[in-house]
């Protein structure tokens, strides 16, 4: 496994990069981009298919294969699916292997991503031990198996669920943050960062073996994305509420210029903060008090009146502010509704007023002094 022990990089110099106050206006359209040096090209929109899992509730079969034909329609081929094993306990890939069978979709229109950790095993009681009340109406639990070993069982198994003719071409480990922040002490944090490296080792034996075409990693806490790639020579990252117009940390900001130089491909996720900046009840995981997390609902509120002063939707200055930062080459959407992709696929090149950006830096809602790709 390509390992980095000791390297250090410098912070991106972002001095001389003209600040460009329209991120619509950087070509943003449905030409593909490369995902890093993988030799795979990705559009400027990918999707999620937690729902496809019944995430939180049952969602109908014939609306999961609308989604997914939707998507189809839609989206320029090569399409790009995101799933994983967490998904419905294996049920989403089932259903994406399915439905691409169904549809007659040939391998080279799709490009499937399955971030890998939980692995399928049988309900041990009326409902699944994982992620509780998360899953509605999957009948298998899951467990945890993130290792040398682990990790080969949930990749051949994965496989196996999305059945004949399809299988997974990226791959990652899910979530290693939430995997190390269970460790109960420094030393048990230490063997758990040691399963994950040996989850890599395996991983990219079967990407040197041509099994797979790219290795990456799927996390919710970017410095843990951080730790990990200065061990391990990561062909992808998928960033989760973690870069979006809300929040933009300037240490993050660095860290993907050190990502971008070194050709990684990455992938933002979750830029809606689970639908809380564009009006949803959910801010990522929790659901905020009007109270204590004030502060949360003005700034939201502030952003919603820039948009309506503007009449541009709020969900088209969240996405494209996602892919407004240089290397970043996707953003992932997830709905469950077939009516919306269409709307999704759009919001990557839904033309926005040079003066929002503006106005928004004006307001003090984006970093004055964040800058925007060439």
């Amino acid at each position: 496994m390509p390992e980095r022990r000791t390297t250090r990089y410098a912070a991106r110099d972002v001095s001389d990069r003209r600040p460009l106050p329209n991120p619509s206006g950087m070509n943003l359209s449905d030409v593909h981009r490369p995902l890093g040096k993988t030799g795979l090209v990705v559009p400027p929109i990918v999707f999620g298919t937690s729902c496809l899992g019944n995430l939180y509730e049952v969602v109908p079969d014939e609306t999961k294969r609308a989604i997914v034909s939707e998507i189809l329609r839609h989206s320029p081929a090569p399409v790009m699916l995101d799933s994983a094993g967490k998904y419905g306990a294996g049920l989403a890939l089932e259903v994406i292997g399915h439905s691409l069978r169904q549809l007659g979709v040939a391998a080279g229109q799709v490009v499937i991503s399955n971030k890998l950790a939980w692995y399928r095993v049988p309900l041990r009681g009326p409902e699944p031990t994982f992620e509780r009340g998360v899953w509605a109406g999957i009948g298998y639990d899951a467990e945890a198996r993130i290792s040398y070993d682990g990790i080969l069982e949930c990749h051949e198994q994965g496989n196996a669920l999305l059945g004949a003719g399809v299988a997974a071409q990226v791959v990652s480990v899910h979530d290693p943050d939430e995997y190390l922040a269970a460790a109960t002490s420094p030393e048990e944090r230490q063997r758990r960062f040691a399963d994950v490296l040996g989850a890599y080792r395996a991983l990219f034996e079967l990407k040197a073996g041509g099994v797979v075409r790219a290795v990456g990693i799927g996390s919710k806490d970017w410095r843990v994305i951080r730790e990990i790639a200065e061990r391990v020579d990561l062909d992808w990252v998928m960033f989760a509420c973690s870069l979006t117009v809300y929040s933009h940390p300037p240490e993050l900001l660095d860290f993907i210029g050190q990502l971008h130089a070194r050709g990684v491909g990455m992938i933002n996720s979750a830029v809606f903060h689970a639908g809380f900046l564009t009006g949803g009840a959910w801010f990522d995981y929790r659901k905020p008090d009007p109270v204590a997390d004030a502060g949360l609902f003005r700034w939201r509120e502030r952003f919603l009146t820039v948009c309506r002063r503007f009449a541009v939707k709020p969900a088209d200055v969240c996405v494209q502010f996602g892919l407004a930062v240089p290397g970043v080459v996707a953003v992932a959407l997830n709905t469950g509704k077939p009516e919306r992709i269409k709307d999704n696929v759009a919001s990557a090149r839904n033309p926005i007023p040079p003066a929002l950006w503006r106005a928004l830096k004006d307001e003090g809602l984006v970093a004055a002094g964040f800058r925007y790709r060439d």
